[in-house]
């Protein structure tokens, strides 16, 4: 039975060009939604009112939201009527939807952090900037690694509605097994298994990412 789900009429090839499309979708929507999240976090914390006030409303607005409304809303709505693929609409989306994570997760960071630490930096003749960089940042890498490994598996749990808006992604091709085979049951638990074992090499990669500096650090 195994082998007429998922391997027989190249069913796996299938199934690997779903995941290779969640991979896809996930890795640049991390990638810009971290870039975006970080700037949106120094606008965030920012002795400029109307920038604070502008990064709250947003942070507010996007985690309040359904990432799958967000979705439709971008898909259907505002790029309804340009070219572009649905897999950039959705990049666009949920880099979006992840900034506002990213910010706040980096605020609370910024907030943990020991500030004695960075003074006493400036005392021994640390630039700002320099007494950031050595002092600060590894201090918010520290603290904000568990949440932020969480984000990306919960980035990639997201990417799971897709579908909705025409995109062949792992969800559904699983879906579509399922409908063709008749066997909902077994192709279910199985894409079940994938997203399961995405998100554990995610942590293993955080895991051993960690032992290393620690290893480094000794």
């Amino acid at each position: 039975m195994i082998y007429e789900i998922f391997i027989k009429n190249n069913a796996w090839l299938t199934i690997l060009n779903g995941l290779l499309t969640t991979v896809e979708i996930s890795a640049f929507s991390l990638l810009f939604g971290t870039i975006l999240g970080a700037i949106i976090c120094a606008c965030r914390i920012s002795k400029i009112k109307l920038l604070s006030i502008l990064a709250r409303i947003y942070i507010s607005i996007v985690r309040g939201s359904p990432v799958l409304m967000l979705l439709m809303l971008f898909f259907y709505g505002i790029f309804a009527e340009t070219n572009l693929s649905p897999i950039f609409v959705a990049v666009i989306t949920f880099s979006l939807h992840t900034a506002a994570y990213v910010a706040e997760l980096l605020r609370s960071a910024i907030s943990a952090t020991d500030k004695g630490q960075f003074e006493a930096a400036r005392t021994l003749g640390f630039s700002k900037f320099q007494a950031f960089k050595f002092v600060t940042l590894p201090q918010i890498f520290k603290i904000s690694k568990p949440v932020y490994q969480s984000t990306i598996v919960n980035l990639i749990q997201w990417t799971s509605v897709v579908g909705y808006v025409t995109i062949t992604d792992l969800t559904r091709v699983i879906n579509n097994i399922a409908a063709r085979t008749m066997q909902p049951m077994i192709t279910i638990i199985g894409g079940l298994l994938i997203y399961l074992s995405i998100s554990y090499l995610v942590y293993g990669i955080f895991f051993l990412s960690e032992r290393r500096g620690e290893k480094n650090g000794h």
